[in-house]
């Protein structure tokens, strides 16, 4: 059981001995920080649980904070790609972010990612430590600065230490700090350095699967029920 952060405000909120719907739940109304005033919805982790790998991302974007589902958007559609050349079933995984509402500013009518500070990651804390204590992941990934952070302390350099495997840490048995596809998106006009990326992306996702098994066969990943939060009805992008 990983150790609990007394000092995050989330944990109040988390309800014990709880299911993961019911955590879920709990989620949707959280206001540990200000971040829930200017988000659509809280959006919750999704995925295999319990599940030998967990992906930590860093906070829904404009499409998640739509549909209410992590990584849904162009970054997703990235990590989509990055599981399938790695030869892992994104509905045998684990998927959250360390923040779960979105953080923008405005530019013009679009709503820009504005990256949170160490505040609102910790705030929200006591949630991935839930999700931690339900999903019980063999390997956790990070996927980019902030998750790592969120894991590993502010102190933690991303690219000095992408890759390695890091055996002592409290939350799991293994955690690996990678790029955050978003990474990749803004790399995309310079061809050499988005290939570069990917290919770390890739190799880093391929080394955290060598750590685990799964499921040959195939089932639904876990969402919040739609009707025990009463969301409402939204699409998946493609």
């Amino acid at each position: 059981m990983p150790p609990r952060k007394g000092s995050s405000p989330s944990l109040a909120l988390v309800p014990e001995d709880a299911s993961y719907e019911q955590v879920a739940l709990a989620a949707r109304d959280c206001r540990a920080c200000g971040l829930y005033a200017r988000a659509t919805q809280t959006v919750f982790g999704e995925g295999a649980v319990p599940s030998p790998l967990m992906l930590v991302g860093e906070q829904p974007g404009d499409k998640e904070d739509l549909q209410g589902h992590p990584f849904v958007g162009p970054a997703g559609r990235i990590l989509d790609e990055a599981l399938e050349r790695a030869d892992i079933p994104r509905e045998q995984v684990y998927v959250t972010n360390a923040v779960k509402h979105f953080k923008w500013e405005p530019r013009g009518k679009r709503r820009m990612h504005a990256k949170p500070n160490m505040a609102e990651v910790h705030a929200c804390h006591g949630w991935l430590e839930a999700e931690i204590a339900l999903v019980q992941p063999a390997v956790l990934v990070c996927l980019g600065a902030t998750a790592a952070a969120a894991i590993f302390g502010s102190g933690y350099k991303l690219m000095e230490n992408r890759g390695h495997v890091t055996t002592d840490s409290p939350w799991a048995q293994r955690v690996i700090a990678t790029y955050h596809p978003s990474a990749l998106l803004r790399m995309m006009p310079d061809e050499d350095a988005y290939t570069q990326a990917m290919a770390f992306l890739v190799s880093d996702l391929e080394l955290a699967a060598s750590f685990v098994s799964f499921r040959t066969e195939r089932r639904r990943e876990r969402r919040p029920s739609e009707s025990l939060l009463g969301r409402r009805a939204s699409h998946r992008a493609g």
